[in-house]
This record gives C-alpha cells, structure tokens and sequence, in this order.
C-alpha cells in the first residue's frame, strides 16, 4: 500500500496520543462517535486483516509466533484501514518516528492531539486496577471501586492485581513509551498541527477540552 499515494477521506482526520493511562481509547471512541467518523486503532486493524499479504508475510505469522509485527506489515494494515474510512479518529499509531513519517506520507490529519497527563497521576491510574480471576470483571480502587474492599461485586471472588499492573511494570512502561513515542509527539509538534489536552480531569472535562480544540481548528 506505501506506493500507493495520499488516502482520498473527505471527513475529520484526527490522531490521539498519549502514554498508557491517559485515556486515549476512551476519548478516542467518544470522538469517533461525536464526529461519526471511524475508529481505529492498530489492534483492531491488524486482527482485521491478519490474512492479509504483505511483502513481510502476514500479521498471523508475527502474532501467532508471539512477536512483534515489524513496522512494515503495521504500516500497510493502517493504510488499509483508513483507506476503507470516511474520515477516522486514529488510536495507538504511529508508535515511533518511522511509522509517524509514514503516515505523514499518505495522509493529511487534520489535528494531533496529545493527552498530557503527570507521571504520577498516569501510576496512580495504572496500579490502581483490579481484575477478578473468576469472572474477569475489571475494577479500579479509586475510580470504580467494587461495593467491599477486594470483593467482585458479580460473582463474589477475591480481586487480585495483575503482574503488568505492579508500579515496577508501570513504570517500565511509561519509560518505554517515552523513549519510543517522545520523538513522535515532537515531530508533530515540528509539523505545526499538534495540539496538547490537559488529560487530569475527569472524562467528560478532558472530551470537552477535545472537542474544544478540533472545533477551534476548524476540523468539523
């Protein structure tokens, strides 16, 4: 797909970042929704079209060996996605420099914006999660909090914190997104179409910053 020329959408073209924690795949699906535009996001993209031949073979072989699909067959499965959408709001991609000049070179996004949200309150929301092993109900000790301490609300097994959850892990995370995806917000940032939303709030105060800003940019 990467000869293939700029994507013809007639609609928004919005792209989301932000670390782990931020929200983006809750603002990202509120946009979608408010704009009627389609929501993408490189997981859905690339079990959509895991068949999918690509000169580096399909995204099965990657995801069925447990690796990483490299950012060649990444890169032709988004473009794919846009391609099919009338406009989108883009979630999860590009992940590093390489991808985010590839995109640059098949469409024109209209806004990029970037959730900021503090270090400490991003390990605040990432080590707060609880998952009940029974069930699979999922809780947050601050921000949904099941009605007893440890307890699922459904089926009444004992909560327990997954091992990605752990601040060790959290913070492994942040530092990999930071030394991956830092490059990409400060290109966009070069580019001059990236805009920086105060993701501290609540979720209906960090959409209205959101919509605030595409509105302002005369993307609708």
């Amino acid at each position: 797909m990467g000869g293939n020329g700029p994507l013809n959408v007639t609609q928004q073209r919005l792209l989301l970042l932000g670390p782990p924690g931020a929200g983006k795949g809750t603002q990202s699906v509120r946009l979608a929704e408010e704009y009627d535009v389609e929501h993408v996001t490189t997981g859905d993209a690339l079990r959509a079209n895991k068949e999918m031949e690509t000169d580096h073979g399909t995204p099965r072989e990657y995801m069925d060996a447990g690796e990483l699909v490299p950012d060649p067959v990444v890169n032709e499965i988004v473009v794919e996605a846009l391609a099919e959408a009338d406009g989108f709001v883009l979630d999860g991609y590009p992940r590093n420099l390489s991808q985010a000049e590839f995109l640059d070179d098949m469409v024109n996004l209209d806004l990029a914006a970037f959730l900021s949200v503090p270090e400490a309150e991003l390990v605040r929301r990432l080590t707060g999660r609880r998952v009940c092993p029974d069930c699979g109900a999922t809780y947050h000790v601050e921000f949904a909090p099941p009605e007893a301490a440890g307890v699922c609300d459904g089926c009444g097994g004992e909560l327990t914190q997954r091992n990605d959850d752990t601040e060790e892990t959290v913070r492994e995370r942040l530092r990999v997104y930071e030394e991956n995806t830092a490059p990409v917000v400060q290109y966009y940032r070069e580019v001059g179409n990236l805009v920086e939303v105060d993701g501290t709030g609540s979720p209906d105060e960090v959409f209205a910053g959101l919509r605030e800003m595409v509105e302002s940019n005369d993307a609708v």
